[in-house]
């Protein structure tokens, strides 16, 4: 599993460090890290290190004296390296001093630097830290818009993105690659930021870290928490998932709720709903109920709202009456917003929101009062909206968008790794909602069913769509999670 720690965590752990080693150890220990990942990437570009072209962007503070010390590195290797300083009177000494001893050369002038820039075989970006705030500033902007030839590093963060959200409050400069240090940041992880960060490579200089508060799961991660059943099993103690989904207007998403619900690991699947005849029809394994969800029997999880139209509010005050976990979505995450979350108080088993920004926007009205922000805001803050919606409602929140948070009320936070820009396509949200209530009802709680999903849904995501990616239907989706499953359990 990745990790990530906010930037006041990372900054008392170095300090720590720091009081036990020899002034310096750190950073030698980040550049030594630093300059290593850059001679990789000139030996593979250029088949050696000796003759490239390297530009260093120099902020000020530590981050620049990372950058510095890493291209004194390079240049004791033969390249040919120069500093372009863009706060000189704040560049690193210690650093600059290194540089020039190994023979990099040093300026100041803007036009030389952006020269330099532009043909560079590598340029390492220490314009700013994960202490910086604000975007960047004037000086800086121009290299976030020049063209480039060469591959851009990052030292420890792309200058421009918040360390702590992954917001993007102006330009930044993206990268091919960046290397971190210590740990990984929630910036890094999460759109937009995530977006500018190019391949993210680690680098341990021995910080002693807490639990972190963002986490990120990978194939070993998802593979144990797949629910598989045993010698003893049957479909009733793998659990019963009930789904409350589809209208007259909106038969199709029924339909993929219930794929997606029979792929999730649940033993049946009961259906109630206006779409019964469909449904049956495409999946014949469907237990199916007249009425709503407050007559259809036994279950341990429901899944309200997709497509559900007119009848959305019933079947999401039936299923909340109940005493299981509920996953809410579409329609039903609409009425929930009109309620507040009020409608949510006194229940004794968990609930699991799944919105999207526009969504969320109305739930965050609903528990906020006014009018509903813009969703490209709450895209562009997503973790801060995940984790307000979790805090509002006191519910797990699966938000969805370019990059999937999940936040539960208590404060732990996992982003999802996997997935497709095909995967926004009508119905796919159906088709996740479905999987995860099959999870949930299987017995795993909502942090690990929600992101246990995502992850299977990006994969299967994956995999319809193939390789280079084409067009995709959210029934092939649906249709490619058991492909996800066996991909997790094979890894």
């Amino acid at each position: 599993m990745r990790h990530a720690h906010p930037v006041e965590t990372v900054r008392a752990a170095e300090a720590e460090l720091m009081a036990r080693l020899p002034e310096g150890t750190l950073m030698q220990r980040a550049a030594a890290g630093l300059a290593a990942t850059c001679a990789r990437l000139l030996t593979r570009r250029r088949g050696r290190v000796y003759g490239s072209r390297v530009t260093v962007l120099v902020g000020s503070g530590d981050n620049g004296g990372d950058a510095l010390y890493a291209g004194a590195a390079l240049a004791r290797r033969g390249a040919r390296v120069t500093a372009v300083l863009l706060a000189p009177e704040k560049a690193h000494p210690g650093g600059l001093a290194a540089l020039r001893a190994a023979g990099g050369r040093v300026t100041a002038e803007q036009e030389v630097g952006l020269a330099d820039f532009s043909r560079a075989d590598l340029v390492l970006d220490g314009i700013v830290g994960i202490g910086g705030r604000g975007g960047l500033r004037p000086e800086a902007v121009p290299y976030a818009r020049a063209g480039r030839s060469g591959i851009v590093v990052a030292v420890d963060l792309p200058s421009g993105v918040d360390a702590d959200t992954g917001e993007v409050p102006g330009e930044a400069l993206r990268a091919d690659v960046t290397v971190c240090f210590g740990t990984y940041k929630p910036g890094l992880l999460i759109d937009p930021g995530a977006a500018c960060t190019g391949a993210v490579q680690l680098v341990d200089i021995g910080l002693q870290l807490p639990e972190p508060e963002v986490t990120v799961l990978q194939h070993a991660d998802a593979a144990a928490l797949l629910p598989l059943p045993g010698a003893e099993s049957d479909k009733y103690r793998r659990g019963v998932v009930g789904v409350a989904a589809g209208s007259a207007r909106y038969p199709g998403a029924a339909l993929l709720a219930v794929a997606g619900a029979l792929r999730g690991g649940a033993g049946a699947v009961r259906y109630v709903g206006t779409a019964a005849e469909e449904v049956v029809r495409r999946f014949p394994e469907t237990l199916v109920t007249e009425g709503g969800p407050a007559g259809a029997g036994r279950v341990q999880a429901w899944v309200v709202g997709p497509g559900g139209g007119e009848g959305a509010r019933q079947a999401l005050t039936e299923a909340l009456a109940s005493d299981v976990p509920v996953l809410v979505d579409a329609d039903g995450l609409t009425e929930l917003g009109r309620l507040g979350p009020d409608a949510l108080s006194g229940r004794t088993a968990p609930t699991l929101l799944t919105p999207h920004t526009g969504e969320a926007a109305r739930l965050l009205a609903g528990a906020e009062g006014g009018a509903p922000r813009a969703a490209d805001d709450l895209a562009a803050a997503r973790l801060a909206t995940a984790r307000r919606l979790a805090a509002a409602y006191r519910a797990t929140v699966l938000l969805k968008g370019s990059t999937t948070v999940v936040a539960d009320p208590g404060g732990a936070v996992r982003v999802n790794p996997t997935g497709t820009s095909w995967l926004a396509t009508a119905g796919s949200g159906d088709v996740l909602a479905g999987l995860a209530g099959s999870l949930l009802a299987t017995g795993l709680p909502p942090l690990d069913a929600a992101s246990l999903a995502a992850y299977l849904h990006g994969l299967a995501g994956r995999e319809a769509a193939g390789t280079p990616g084409a067009p995709v239907t959210a029934l092939a989706v649906a249709e490619a999670l058991p492909t996800a499953w066996r991909t997790v359990r094979e890894a």
